[in-house]
């Protein structure tokens, strides 16, 4: 029961994140590391895989896709993570440290608990529970 309300919840967080980075890109192209080449469409791109991990991930019936969709949810939550960095090294040089630490060192935090949510709900792990046979 757990697991599927948090599913829920996570495939609607990532729907939500996938329509803004498409229509308002703009705040992702300011936290975004100078390495990444075309930027522009690097938004882009992240908001169509957000979409389509959500969906996957709001899958009831094909459990391949939902694991799949979990999978690449937790790569992703892996590969924008240097743009996480850069946002809090961004921030904590500017005169009022932007954001600050009370925004920035749960968001490091919540990174790999993002990772392990999207597994878990997608059902790709059980970890660290085992799961109930009946």
């Amino acid at each position: 029961m757990t697991r599927n309300v948090l599913r829920w919840i996570l495939a609607l967080f990532y729907f939500a994140a996938g329509v803004i980075h498409i229509a308002a890109p703009a705040p992702f192209m300011t936290i975004m590391p100078r390495w990444v080449p075309m930027p522009e469409e690097v938004v882009f791109l992240t908001g169509i895989a957000e979409l389509l991990g959500a969906v996957g991930l709001a899958q009831g019936i094909s459990l391949p896709l939902r694991r799949a969709a979990a999978i690449g949810l937790a790569l992703y939550a892996v590969c924008v993570f240097p743009a996480n960095i850069n946002h809090f090294v961004l921030d904590m040089a500017k005169p009022g440290h932007g954001a600050g630490l009370v925004y920035h060192v749960p968001r490091m935090f919540a990174q790999p608990l993002l990772v392990w949510l999207a597994l878990w709900t997608g059902g790709v792990t059980d970890w660290p529970w085992k799961a109930r046979h009946r």
